[in-house]
Formats: structure tokens, C-alpha cells, sequence
């Protein structure tokens, strides 16, 4: 298959009968006993990760979801490279979760996010390929009688050296599924990479532009039923009534129900004819306390914690409150970043089919084995009579991973109408007015200098939201009440941590968390750390009358991978030079998911307020980098996410539900006021890998934040810039 579509169970059979036990990578009956586990198709498996079929396609299954990002080609290409295959023969498919579970979790983690897909799965998935190139090697040695160190594989063809003898793959995959699989598996070196590091083409491309692709949001089954649903628009509140009886008799309308404790759901023949009805639902609501916050009232409970006395440290050198007041002049600056919308464009959606027997669900999930969980949970079935089967996503940006609701809506709705698939689609309004959202942040910054103009010490105090402290208690349990995902790009170590040697320093959290709950969303907390500290790095330098590059650099000895992006993109931008006339050129970098990321841009204002971005240049060091050209597709992606969001985007809270309902009030950028974006991509040496996705999305709006103070002279300390009249054209 070469889409995808994930509409039907994936089985998998040993000789001619389905099992569901299966046979876990590294194991094979012995020879006097042969079992083969076949894929759907009749197909040897070669082990959990390659199925050769008799034609030479080579099947590569990833566990990780696709949403745009290219995540399945680049796995495909690390299975590849070590498969020795033909590239042009390579196609994917989704193992299920209920099927890893049932083969003692083989495939391990299916969780896609923390652009994590590839840098915490490379070698195992590598060292699949490999082993399934051995074996294959092994097979055809056996069938010539020869020692498989006479024999080499290349392009899915075995070939004997001394003979010249050759087999193509799918020739000996039946042989060679019957082999034990090997123990010692050696990695290529990188210098021998072929596949690694080359810009080979998606392998989903074709079927999203022929409309062959299917979406949960397309998904149709026969017999299937539709729903539609809303949920309390104030979070902690429930459902008080409704009056079923109003809409019952409508249009195509099969049952109202309520769903948990704080929703009510329409199933209809048609999906409009359940929103219709759903929308003439009357329903009463108990909103709970939560009606009275607003926006002002969560900033001022923010604001409070801005010179609170508790607070959670995330990085501290020195003694920084000494310093400070010691300083001959200090520097003092406050900043916030809002609440905002994964806003995907593909609401969220689940269809589901219960019986007392099987529950299936066909979902679009950045997270396989969550969905999983989810149903056993909402449908009470053991794991052996629960199945997800994985859709490509119409966008995730972290709202379809940890969070399942959607499921568990969908799985309940089914369960009141047993053995009848019903596909649940939330409203564009229902998804801006459920969302997990990107957690609402403050910001103090005091930077204290000596009489010399030397910073000698910094406090960073963030005031907001905790992202583990809603979803991951424990964690933050663990931290003895930090949450350590609060300091992404500023912490004192790790895959996140801060690009700058400063004397005496304190980076610090005050916990204060709202109703609203807030989520994963794409880059997470760099995006407002990135802001913070790197336009208040700006504000340091002016203050010390330095140029802004030259002064960043002499905190950045000892982090020479931050330091080679930041001199890669000024360098490009033409730093040392005087901008074109009228032009304005910021810069910002930052580590983060392991990865080294700088961006310069060069932008324009007109009548004060009318910003036109111009060109921006990022660097990224990523250690290995699997797909050059995806690499390239995922920064400019990124910044179309990051300039979006500081422009335009931002999620405000009245009477304790979210005011933006649509894409009228929630915006994105257009493709007309996207700037030219230029990737470099630093080679920084070391055996690491990095993440991609999310990374780059950070550097954007700070560089062109400082851009836009050496343009009007006017510093920007809160975010969109809509708020303050700017506009991106």
C-alpha cells in the first residue's frame, strides 16, 4: 500500500492462521518447526519491522504518526539505509497498537511529539533494517551453499561475489522469515550512509495531491452513523439538562444523549443534520465558580507571582540576588505570552464501533497506544477485544497525543448504539472552544551591571501556567513541585538548556495555574522563553551600548554549538554590514529538543504599524540530519506557526470559556505575507540527534520583535502584535 488509509484491521499470520500472539523481533521457531508470520497479504515477515513481497516491495512499518512533517518517510529512510533496499519499492504501514501490545510492545513507543520521532527511535529501527538485511544475506548464501560473508546486498538484489550469482529480495523473503534472527547486529558508520542524509522524496506525497489519502475527517463505513457534540463552554462545569424531546424528532436525528458529565451529543444519519439539531438542543449548563475568571483576573493572578517568595528554580550560577543589588545600574523589563489554539484544520474526530465483544476505533492520533488506552478505559473491554487503527492526521501541533477526549466521546456515544460504527466530528467552534492550549506565561527580567558596563547577574522569573501539573502529576510530584518543562531553552542542562555563561543568574517558576487547561502545543514553552530572554538579551546590550550579536557572544564560549548557528545566520544576513535602506535586521537562538537553532530576519515598517517580513535566515544544528529537504519544509513550516502566533493569535478567556469561536477571530498568516525563508543547516559535530518540528518555531518572533525596535524605536513586551495595532502585510 502506498497511502496509508488505515481503514481495516491489519492482521498478521503465522502459517495460514491469525494469531494474535505474533513473534517479537529477534525470535524464530526452530527449523523442524517453521513458522512464518505473514503480513494481511499473504507477505513474509522478515522481522516486526520489513515484509518483503514477492515483487521486491519492501514494506516498512512506523509506528509514528504522519501529520505533515514527514516523519514516516525519514523512518523509512533509517529502515532503508541498513535494509540495503530499493528506495523506489519502499511503501508504509501502521502496525495497530492492539497488535503491538499482543506481540509484548515490539515496536515500542508510538508517541509522536517532542519531535521526538526519529532522535529516540533511530537505532532500534535501524538496527531492524539491519537485521533483516542479514538474514535475507543468509538465506540466499544458504540456498548457493555458500558462506553469507561471500555475499553482499545492494538496491534489494543479493549478489555472490566469486560467482556473481545473484537474487532479488523477495526471491529468498520466504527463506529468510524462517531464519532465526541475529543477536549481534552491527550499524553501518556513517560515512557509509546512502539513504541517510539525502533528500529522497516523500513517500506520501502522491495520494494528498490525487485525493486517494483518507482523513478521519473522510472516513466512511458502511451502515455509519454521525455525531456531533458540545461540551460545557466553561472548563469544570456540567451538563444541569436538556430537553431531548425538542430535537428528537428532526431531521435524520437517531438519539440525544449526554456524554460524561459535561456534554451533550446529537447522532444523526448526516453530520449536519446532528450539528443542526444539536444546535437547537436546549441545554442547561452548571458553570461552576469558573464563570467568574476573565483575562484580567488570570493576569492579575499572574502578576502576583512575579515577586512571589516561593518559587521553583530551573537554573541558578552564583548568587544573582546579591549581584543585583550590588549593581551599579540594574535594566528591568516585564513580559506575557497568552493563551493559544493548536487550531489544526482538521478538527478533532473519532469513529468508533462497539459491540459487548470488539470496540474499534478509526482515529487520527498523534499517539497510537493513548487512543488505546483510551478505549479499554471508555469502553470497559480487555486489551484483546479492543483495536485502533491510526489515520494520518490533518495536523497535530500536540493537541491529538496526550489528550483523548475525543475518543473517550467517541467510544461512549458508540457504546449507546452497539454494533453501529459512529463517526464523532467536532464543530471548528467546539474545537477552538476545547482545546489544550499553549499555557498563558509572565515574565520579570532584572539584568545588573557594574560600573564597567558588565552584566554580572540576571534573574529570569516566569509567572504561569504548568503544562505537567495538569497532565503528568506525577512528574511535577517527582520535581517535589517543579515542572521542569517550564524552563524548555533556558534550564541549567539537558536537551533544553540555556545558550549563555553568566556570572551570577537565577532562573526561577511561580506556579499559577488557571481553569483553562493547557497542553502541548508545537515548540511548547520555548516559544515564550525564546521571546523572554532573547529580546531581553537586546534590551542588555543597548543598555550596555554593545551591538546585539556582540554581546550575546561573550556569554557563549562554553556553548560553541549555539554559538556556531548565531554566527551562521549573522554571517548570512550580512550582520557586519549596514542593511539594505529601509530594511531592519533582528537575530535570536536557542537550544532546544537537542537541537542548535538561530534565525536573523530582515523586515520593513511602513506608517509605524505595518510590518512586512522580508527574509528570514535560520540555522540548524541537528547532529545527524536524515532529510535535508525536510528539514528545509519543516523550518519555513515552523515559522508560518511562530509569525502566525505572534501577529495574530491569542485565546482570551470572558465569563470562563474561551472567546474565539472561529477562524475570523483566530487567524493565520496568508501566503502573501510569507517572508523568503533560508535553512542552513550547521554541521556541530558530535554523535547526537535533534529534533526538527518544533525547534526553529521559537527564533522567529524574537528576531523579529528586536527588528521591529531597531525600526520604530518601540520595545514590544506582549504578544500578538494585534493587540498594539501592528499588523504583518
Amino acid at each position: 500500500m502506498a497511502a496509508i488509509p488505515n481503514i481495516s484491521r491489519r492482521s498478521f499470520i503465522v502459517g495460514s492462521a491469525a494469531v494474535g500472539g505474533g513473534l517479537a523481533l529477534g525470535l524464530r521457531l526452530p527449523p523442524f518447526g517453521p513458522a512464518v508470520v505473514r503480513a494481511a497479504d499473504g507477505a513474509p515477515e522478515i522481522n516486526a519491522w520489513v515484509v518483503i513481497r514477492p515483487d521486491d516491495t519492501v514494506v516498512v512499518r512506523v509506528v509514528r504518526s504522519e501529520m505533515g512533517q514527514g516523519t514516516i518517510t525519514g523512518l523509512a529512510q533509517l529502515v532503508a539505509e541498513e535494509l540495503e533496499c530499493d528506495w523506489s519499492k519502499v511503501v508504509i504501514e501502521y502496525p495497530t497498537p492492539g497488535e503491538s501490545v499482543r506481540r509484548k510492545r515490539v515496536w515500542g513507543d508510538f508517541s509522536t511529539g517532542g519531535s521526538r520521532a526519529i532522535r529516540t527511535s533511530h537505532e532500534y529501527v535501524r538496527k531492524g533494517g539491519a537485521a533483516a538485511r542479514m538474514m535475507l544475506v543468509q538465506a540466499a548464501a544458504n540456498q548457493w551453499g555458500v558462506p553469507a560473508s561471500e555475499c553482499t546486498a545492494s538496491n534489494s538484489i543479493i549478489t555472490h561475489g566469486p560467482s556473481k550469482r545473484s537474487l532479488s529480495y523477495g526471491k529468498v523473503a520466504e527463506a529468510a522469515a524462517r531464519l532465526e534472527a541475529p543477536k549481534d547486529v552491527k550499524l553501518k558508520d556513517p560515512k557509509e550512509w546512502k539513504v541517510i542524509g539525502k533528500p529522497v522524496k516523500r513517500l506520501d506525497t502522491a495520494d494528498k495531491v490525487n485525493g486517494k489519502q483518507v482523513y478521519g475527517f473522510d472516513l466512511k463505513l458502511p451502515g455509519m452513523l454521525n455525531a456531533a457534540i458540545k461540551e460545557c463552554p466553561v472548563f469544570g462545569g456540567k451538563v444541569k439538562s436538556f430537553d431531548a424531546a425538542r430535537v428528537a424528532n428532526l431531521r435524520g436525528v437517531k438519539k440525544v444523549l449526554q456524554v460524561g458529565d459535561s456534554a451533550v451529543a446529537v447522532v444523526a444519519d448526516h453530520w449536519w443534520n446532528a450539528k443542526t439539531a444539536l444546535d437547537q438542543l436546549p441545554v442547561v449548563w452548571d458553570e461552576g465558580p469558573n464563570a467568574k475568571v476573565s483575562s484580567a483576573t488570570i493576569a492579575e493572578q499572574l502578576k502576583a507571582g512575579l515577586d512571589a517568595e516561593q518559587a521553583f528554580v530551573g537554573n541558578q550560577e552564583g548568587n544573582a540576588k546579591a549581584a543585583l543589588a550590588g549593581a551599579a545600574k540594574k535594566i528591568e523589563a516585564v513580559y506575557a505570552y497568552p493563551y493559544q489554539n493548536h487550531a489544526c484544520m482538521e478538527p478533532m474526530n473519532a469513529t468508533a464501533r462497539y459491540t459487548p465483544d470488539k470496540c474499534e476505533v478509526w482515529v487520527p492520533t498523534q499517539d497510537g497506544e493513548a487512543s488505546f488506552a483510551a478505549v479499554l478505559s471508555a469502553s470497559g473491554l480487555p486489551a484483546d477485544k479492543c483495536e485502533v487503527y491510526k489515520i494520518n492526521l490533518g495536523g497535530g501541533f500536540g493537541r491529538r497525543g496526550a489528550f483523548q477526549d475525543y475518543v473517550t466521546q467517541a467510544v461512549r456515544i458508540a457504546k449507546e448504539m452497539p454494533g453501529t460504527p459512529v463517526k464523532l466530528l467536532w464543530s471548528r467552534e467546539e474545537d477552538m472552544m476545547q482545546g489544550r492550549y499553549h499555557p498563558v506565561m509572565q515574565c520579570k527580567l532584572v539584568g545588573g551591571f557594574d560600573s564597567g558596563n558588565n552584566l554580572t547577574g540576571l534573574h529570569m522569573r516566569l509567572s504561569g501556567q504548568s503544562i505537567l501539573a495538569a497532565v503528568r502529576p506525577a512528574i511535577v510530584e517527582q520535581q517535589k513541585g517543579r515542572d521542569p518543562l517550564t524552563f524548555q531553552g533556558v534550564f541549567d542542562s539537558g536537551e533544553h538548556s540555556f545558550g549563555y555563561t553568566i556570572p551570577n543568574l537565577l532562573i526561577d517558576h511561580a506556579m499559577r495555574n488557571p481553569h483553562v487547561p493547557p497542553g502541548f502545543w508545537r515548540g511548547v514553552n520555548i516559544n515564550q522563553n525564546a521571546i523572554f530572554i532573547e529580546c531581553f538579551m537586546d534590551e542588555l546590550a543597548e543598555a550596555a551600548g554593545q551591538d546585539p550579536l556582540e554581546f550575546r557572544r561573550k556569554f557563549m564560549a562554553k556553548h560553541p554549538r549555539n554559538l556556531a548557528v548565531l554566527n551562521a545566520v549573522a554571517e548570512r544576513i550580512g550582520w557586519s554590514k549596514p542593511a539594505p535602506a529601509g530594511m531592519h535586521r533582528g537575530i535570536a537562538q536557542m537550544k532546544a529538543f537537542n537541537s542548535f537553532v538561530a534565525a536573523a530576519c530582515e523586515i520593513s515598517v511602513k506608517d509605524g504599524n505595518k510590518v512586512k517580513v522580508h527574509r528570514i535566515v535560520a540555522a540548524t544544528d541537528c547532529g545527524y540530519a536524515v532529510n535535508p529537504a525536510q528539514i528545509e519544509r519543516q523550518v519555513s513550516g515552523s515559522f508560518v506557526y511562530g509569525l502566525s502566533a505572534l501577529f495574530m493569535q491569542e485565546c482570551t478567556v470572558k465569563d470562563g470559556a474561551i472567546e474565539q469561536k472561529n477562524f475570523d477571530s483566530y487567524q493565520s498568516m496568508r501566503i502573501a505575507q510569507m517572508p523568503k525563508v533560508e535553512t542552513i543547516i550547521v554541521q556541530g559535530g558530535g554523535d547526537t540527534w535533534g529534533g526538527i518540528g518544533e525547534p526553529t518555531i521559537c527564533v522567529a518572533a524574537p528576531a523579529v520583535l528586536n527588528a521591529f525596535y531597531k525600526a520604530t524605536g518601540k520595545r514590544i513586551r506582549t504578544v500578538p502584535l494585534k493587540n498594539h495595532g501592528i499588523e504583518l502585510v
